[in-house]
């Protein structure tokens, strides 16, 4: 495996001696060549998990277990292979971008300190923008194109390992798959490829994930093929149910309320959640 998650624990203190339960024993493999995608709602902890990996957690956070990366434990060393070896796909892609500089200079910088192999012409090819757009500010520019590169900056040192966290917030639903697409692409030419995202829908119509893991309340609670998963293969009732409330299975409403992470049980469950003990069977 390229990248290996043991048993990743992540809790930030707060006032009065209550603690953010952010993620809890977090265990899943990002293989070469592959993508491995994470879903839940929002506020579940999947974001966290790609902080961790990156070491963009807060400074107060208290982080154990393995982020394993050629199996050699990164965690707490991460700045040392962000960027050539691992990179980051931000949500809000603009806001990672300095207002005040152009896209090429900012892009050509990048290259220039990654050692990359390729020139930010080249990469703006490999995302689909043409190099007038190098001249460009963020402000100058769309969403989408906004998100296309941060691509182009997180492919610029080559990594082995894109962390991906919502590429596709706030896209139109063809930008959408343009962006997942470009991430199966990625893949295929051996990079490992983490994609977290909500958009199950996109995620089931592009087919790109190889990998399935499905978070809940700062935990994971259920892994497997993609394909098997996703389509009439999930045990897990939280699982079943999140599918259940896509527009192509029903639009069911998610039973319960998500529950607030702070000084989280250890004992917490879906089941806790909706309050209907045993039982697995799927709506959808």
């Amino acid at each position: 495996m390229t990248l290996k998650i043991e048993n990743l624990t992540v809790r930030i203190p707060l006032a009065q001696g209550s603690q953010v339960h952010a993620a809890s024993l977090i265990n899943l493999d990002v293989a070469k060549g592959e993508v491995h995608a994470l879903i839940g709602e929002s506020g579940c902890g999947k974001s966290t998990i790609a902080q961790a990996i990156t070491g963009l957690l807060p400074h107060k956070a208290r982080v154990s277990g393995s982020v394993l990366y050629r199996e050699e434990n990164i965690l707490g060393s991460q700045s040392r292979f962000l960027g050539k070896h691992i990179a980051l796909i931000p949500q809000s892609a603009a806001t990672f971008m300095t207002p005040v500089r152009t896209l090429g200079a900012q892009l050509a910088e990048t290259v220039e300190v990654l050692k990359g192999p390729l020139t930010p012409e080249e990469l703006m090819a490999t995302v689909d923008l043409k190099p007038d757009v190098l001249q460009l500010y963020p402000h100058e520019i769309s969403g989408g194109m906004a998100q296309r590169a941060a691509v182009a900056f997180a492919l610029a040192g080559a990594p082995d390992v894109i962390i991906a966290d919502e590429p596709t917030a706030s896209l139109d639903p063809a930008r959408k798959e343009g962006i997942f697409r470009l991430l199966r692409q990625i893949a295929g030419e051996g990079a490992a490829v983490m994609l977290i995202t909500h958009d199950i829908s996109t995620l089931l119509d592009t087919g790109i994930a190889d990998e399935l893991s499905v978070c809940y309340a700062s935990r994971i609670i259920e892994s497997g093929p993609a394909g098997t998963l996703l389509n009439g293969g999930a045990e897990h009732r939280y699982t079943c149910d999140l599918l259940a409330a896509l527009p192509r299975n029903g639009l069911h409403r998610m039973r319960g309320v998500p529950p607030e992470l702070t000084d989280l049980s250890d004992e917490y469950s879906y089941e806790s959640r909706i309050a209907m003990p045993g039982g697995t069977e799927c709506r959808v």
